[in-house]
């Protein structure tokens, strides 16, 4: 392959060099001329078939008919959409992540995507950042396990991937999205950039340089990051695309002065493709005559390109049929599939008295709420080519289940979609006062989430909470569904609600799915992908946090806590509730002590000690209490979900390698100091302290030996 590279690289002229670091999208400013004069490597927002292949028949007639790859934001869904991923981080699944990453690739590549825009791998501790909705949540090993587990389902069906945003662009300054970010190299290497490292590890094809300024350098002109760390440190042979016009953005970051500027930073950095900033095409060839940019520069952001083309085979690959449409999905295949990870994703917050399955008794329901019927807004944003038609709500999956028991469905909106207005809502007391049970589903329209929906404050929007209010004043039993792309503040809600189910935005078989775990068709067993705030004061927050010199005590004003609120979650990380109850047992430390090579086994007896069935998200988080740098209180390492009969006992073991249970120095060397780990297994970050294991020697590994062990793994 790098033969059959450097011999199509050495045929071609500098302009045709550029030309394949230029990425477009379709509609202007694209000429589809500019594809046949090979001015085009990469074309993005193609989603017809005629058009895929219209453009793959212009780039044969250029001379040396090297093809474009077709790239498009295919995130949770191309036109059948499942949840939106921080949802489906809550399935604590990989199973599930790759099922719905390769269905999702299928159905794009049916038409001739090559390329998605995904996955996310940004950790966010901050819902105020609207893009959260796109991510996993705050935890890196989460991440880590999930962002693999994407890249793989995606080219299982036929796409390759982008890992985005790079990096650090989950943690902008005041969640404000598009906003700078100061992270500290240690933290970097710790927190934010294990889940990019996994997805080298996994063969992701490609990166994307994100928006944000880190510690004052742009990413997109970024060589820390774009070459000491992606390339030089794991070894990263695939090519690094601009966010949109993120090139040009450099002259409003204030570092270039012009776009012949911004054009030679981004390359010298280590961003080989341009998306939609036409710096690439109109300044390199100057650039490079003038001697400020090398031509091995262009030569090697090529190699790379080409490489990554002749590894997907498109050179090989025939053209896409121009007969072939999106409206043959979504199928009963893939809905069948939408409904399956939707219902692993949903999280029982609370269920008070058991309000929750409905209980046989149950003659009549009343469905409130304008989110309840509102097919477009549970797609979630970024949505590809999904269609509000496509989508069977939360009122007709409740009506179509609560049909087949008997039971009589009241709907009442109670207000418009933002809730502006409450003219609906005595309809809504009414058709509560007269049913057996309240289901309630309010939360976040789909425009107040995703990019560019940043907020300030996260309360229900308009007037929810006086009808919900309205609602429990009623003192009939409700349950409330939330639809969201993140934790919302629930305020005194949480006491007035029995029953909370955050359903977040669930995709197109969303409503089936709720209302199989709402009749306890299905038993709940998501966990939250984050912390729950009580108030958006706390944030930025998040369970894995730095200990203080005055830890807090209830007590005592000076130390650390609030004046006004509680320091803790509402529900912390990886909780989530069931409609049966799990007890941990025996949990034991295989070998207290560890040297190099070895691994930390815990094994523990999980037993489902209620009357259902039921999944568990068996949870292993560490502690190292001592040593050079502060530590987090607790780290999750590893988990599990386990699937258990009424009455059943499983015997699991978890596993950390010693080599994961150490930490950077801002250099990149990785530490694993000698000392006590303290361990910790349950159901939630607030699982019961087990045991403690003993490193015996300190284990230090420089930046690039770490190298390998990517390299090995991409090869396998």
């Amino acid at each position: 392959m790098e033969r059959r590279v450097n011999e199509l690289l050495g045929q071609m002229t500098l302009e045709e060099k550029i030309g394949q670091l230029n990425l477009i999208s379709h509609g202007p400013p694209l000429r589809w001329e500019d594809i046949s004069e090979g001015k085009a490597g990469a074309l993005l927002n193609f989603n017809s078939a005629a058009d895929v292949a219209r453009a793959q028949a212009l780039a044969r007639q250029t001379r040396l008919k090297i093809p474009p790859i077709f790239g498009l934001d295919v995130l949770h869904g191309f036109r059948t959409q499942y949840p939106i991923p921080l949802g489906e981080a809550a399935a604590f699944s990989p199973r599930i992540s790759r099922l719905a990453s390769e269905w999702a690739a299928k159905e794009a590549a049916y038409i001739g995507v090559q390329w998605t825009f995904a996955p996310m791998a940004d950790l966010s501790r901050d819902s105020r950042w609207g893009r959260i909705v796109e991510g996993f949540g705050e935890d890196p090993h989460l991440g880590s396990v999930l962002t693999a587990a994407r890249v793989e389902g995606f080219r299982q069906g036929g796409l390759a991937t982008a890992a985005k945003h790079f990096a650090g662009y989950g943690a902008p300054q005041g969640g404000r999205d598009y906003d700078t970010t100061y992270i500290p190299p240690a933290e970097m290497y710790d927190t934010y950039l294990p889940p990019f490292r996994a997805a080298v590890k996994a063969g992701s094809a490609s990166f994307m340089a994100a928006f944000n300024a880190l510690n004052g350098v742009p990413s997109t002109a970024n060589p820390w990051l774009l070459t000491d760390v992606l390339r030089n440190q794991w070894g990263f042979d695939g090519f690094v695309t601009s966010d949109w016009a993120g090139i040009h953005e450099l002259l409003g970051h204030g570092i270039a002065k012009d776009g012949a500027e911004a054009a030679r930073k981004a390359i010298l950095a280590g961003v080989d493709m341009d998306m939609m900033g036409q710096l690439y095409i109109n300044h390199l060839p100057g650039e490079v005559r003038s001697g400020r940019v090398p031509e091995s520069v262009v030569d090697e952001s090529v190699r790379r390109i080409l490489r990554t083309k002749m590894r997907l085979g498109l050179f090989e690959r025939p053209d896409t049929d121009p007969a072939r449409v999106d409206s043959i999905f979504p199928s009963a295949e893939t809905r069948k599939v939408a409904r399956e990870v939707a219902r692993e994703t949903l999280v029982l917050l609370q269920n008070r008295d058991n309000v929750l399955p409905v209980a046989q008794g149950v003659r009549s329901i009343a469905v409130v709420g304008p989110l309840a019927d509102a097919p477009h807004d549970q797609l979630g944003p970024h949505a590809a080519r999904g269609h509000k038609e496509d989508s069977v709500t939360v009122l007709q999956g409740i009506r179509q289940r609560a049909a087949s028991a008997g039971i009589t469905v009241n709907h009442a909106p109670a207000c418009d979609l933002f809730c502006r207005n409450t003219d609906g809502l005595q309809a809504a007391v009414d058709a509560a006062e007269s049913s057996d049970l309240v289901i309630a589903v309010f939360g976040e329209p789909q425009e107040l989430s995703g990019e560019a929906a940043s907020r300030t404050r996260l309360t229900l929007n308009g007037r929810q909470v006086e009808v919900l209010e309205a609602l429990a004043a009623t003192g009939k039993p409700v349950a409330l569904v939330i639809i969201a792309g993140r934790p919302m503040e629930l305020g005194q809600l949480a006491d007035r609600i029995p029953s909370i189910v955050m359903a977040w935005y669930p995709g197109t078989e969303g409503g089936p799915a709720v209302a199989d775990v709402l009749f306890g068709d299905a038993n709940p067993s998501g966990k939250l992908p984050l912390s729950w705030f009580r108030t958006v004061g706390q944030l930025p927050y998040y369970y894995n946090r730095l200990p203080s010199g005055r830890p807090t005590l209830a007590n005592n004003r000076f130390t650390l806590q609030y004046i006004d609120e509680a320091i803790t979650p509402l529900y912390p990380f990886g909780w989530g509730l069931s409609y049966t109850s799990f007890a941990y047992k025996e949990a034991a430390i295989a070998k207290p002590r560890l040297g190099a090579g070895d691994t930390l086994k815990v094994s523990v007896d999980l037993a489902n000690t209620g009357a259902r069935d039921g999944q568990e998200v068996a949870q292993l988080y560490t502690r190292d209490p001592v040593a050079t740098r502060s530590r987090p209180l607790r780290e999750l390492k590893a988990f599990e979900k386990v699937a258990l009969k009424p009455g059943e006992t499983k015997r699991i073991t978890l596993r950390v390698p010693v080599e994961e249970l150490g930490f950077h120095l801002d250099d990149g060397t990785y530490l694993v100091e000698a000392g006590d780990i303290e361990v910790f297994v349950g159901g939630s970050s607030q699982a019961e302290a087990i045991g403690k294991a003993e490193i015996i020697e300190t284990i230090r590994i420089p930046p690039t030996e770490r190298r390998a062990s990517i390299s090995r793994s991409t090869a396998q």
